[in-house]
């Protein structure tokens, strides 16, 4: 049995538990630190290791990276030519339509089939170069073609049973000096519509034609059956089948050559819009009598600014910039010397109240100029007051915030896309006009082409 003699209480600590000065905060302390009480030369060997497992862990992220990336790429399909044909001459421009492709040349044009590759048939008789050449398919075996050569004549063909037959230049003049330039054609889907852009000394304008594709297929059944009939009469006078096909081709030939076609109606002359002046109404009611009587809005011709006003507008300009306009130079508006314009197919925009119109064919252009702001679209059945006004005013007019530097059409006509020269595109449907979406792109970027896919 132990009893207490005394009262219980806490022993004194020893010396080997009281606590040092330097230890007082310890569970404070960052434990990796432990190596910095390290001595030399061991901290120094301890960084260095440290630097060698980080380098090595980079570069073997680096390599995972790369290896990544090397699994997501393909390899592109190397795709070897199927055919190939011979040219006489060199080969400058090409367009395919129906089974034929067709080839401008050096000197002239040809035509080979997209079956066997073989020529058919060349053109050579101006003796002059083809730099562009446009296509399309009129059916019934017959094609129109819009060609442009060197000299930048615009020369319209026929190609019908494996022959070429000229039809006009279409900006042939008897006065040489007086010769303008064809620097654009385009041909709408179908072959209904033509359009070339021509350029002279010091102005610029758009022609657009209606090609008479019925009237030149009609032509060209009876110019065939009269060939038939003619080659039917002389195999029955012939005996030698060597003799009756050498007669025949002449037949066909000869009448070809008789044939005679339906020249294409100019439907518009579409000149670029003219600057802003000071206005030439008195008064409000004047303006808004133009208005009634069915002047375009959208172009900022029907305004009230005199030109007092814009003298004014001006020199206030020059004397706020005059610094910045002496170390440029000042650049003079000029007048726009090219356009870009598509043939646009029926829309509720582009309809009027009693236009009979078919969904295949196209019944307007959209036309924009080159540094101009406004997207212009023009109908392709102008009243006769207008086909006599020579300043031909449009059906509607888009204005964008910036000049517009390029655009596309979609396929099926109803989407429009515009680029602007700040960087932006504007997807807008034609049907229901109004734009679907905006995107911007990066800054100091000017946009060259836009298409569909």
């Amino acid at each position: 049995l132990n009893t207490r003699t005394h009262s219980l209480g806490i022993p004194p600590p020893s010396e080997k538990d009281w606590a040092k000065e330097d230890e007082e905060d310890f569970f404070l302390l960052d434990p990796d630190r432990k190596r910095d009480v390290l001595p030399q030369p061991f901290r120094m060997i301890n960084k260095l290791v440290m630097q060698v497992f980080d380098s090595a862990m980079e570069t073997i992220e680096r390599r995972e990276m790369l290896r990544e990336a090397q699994k997501l790429k393909v390899q592109p399909k190397k795709c070897f030519p199927t055919a190939e044909f011979q040219v006489t001459e060199r080969a400058n421009c090409l367009a395919v339509s129906g089974k034929y492709i067709f080839v401008g040349l050096s000197v002239g044009l040809a035509a080979f089939k997209t079956c066997d590759f073989k020529d058919v048939c060349a053109w050579d008789a101006a003796n002059t170069e083809i730099c562009a050449i446009h296509a399309s398919d009129l059916g019934n075996k017959c094609h129109a073609l819009l060609a442009v050569d060197e000299m930048g004549l615009a020369r319209l063909f026929c190609f019908y049973k494996e022959s070429f037959l000229l039809i006009k230049i279409l900006n042939e003049v008897k006065d040489i000096s007086q010769q303008s330039a064809c620097v654009e054609v385009v041909l709408s889907r179908g072959g209904d519509y033509a359009g070339i852009l021509l350029q002279g000394n010091t102005k610029a304008w758009l022609e657009i034609y209606q090609l008479p594709k019925d009237s030149w297929l009609t032509e060209m059944e009876k110019n065939e059956g009269a060939a038939e009939e003619l080659a039917c009469s002389e195999k029955s006078n012939n005996s030698s089948e060597v003799s009756t096909f050498l007669f025949q081709e002449r037949s066909v030939s000869a009448i070809q050559a008789d044939v005679k076609l339906d020249p294409p109606v100019l439907l518009l002359t579409v000149r670029p819009p003219k600057p802003i002046t000071g206005t030439s109404f008195k008064g409000p009611l004047d303006a808004l009598k133009e208005v009634d009587d069915g002047s375009m809005l959208g172009l900022g011709y029907n305004h009230l600014i005199k030109d007092s006003q814009w003298e004014l507008q001006e020199a206030i300009f020059r004397s706020t910039y005059q610094e910045y306009l002496e170390a440029e130079g000042v650049i003079e508006e000029e007048i726009p010397r090219y356009a870009i314009f598509h043939f646009l197919l029926p829309s509720q925009i582009l309809e009027g109240p009693e236009m009979k119109v078919q969904p295949d064919i196209p019944v307007g252009i959209g036309v924009h100029w080159d540094g101009n702001h406004n997207f212009c679209l023009y109908l392709l059945n102008p009243s006769p007051q207008e086909k006599a006004d020579s300043d031909l005013k449009p059906d509607v007019v888009w204005p964008c915030a910036a000049p517009i530097a390029c655009s596309a059409v979609s396929s099926c006509s109803r989407y429009l896309a515009l680029a602007g020269e700040d960087g932006t595109i504007t997807i807008w449907d034609k049907h229901l006009g109004y734009p679907l979406s905006v995107t911007a792109i990066l800054e100091e970027r000017f946009i060259r082409s836009i298409h569909f896919l």
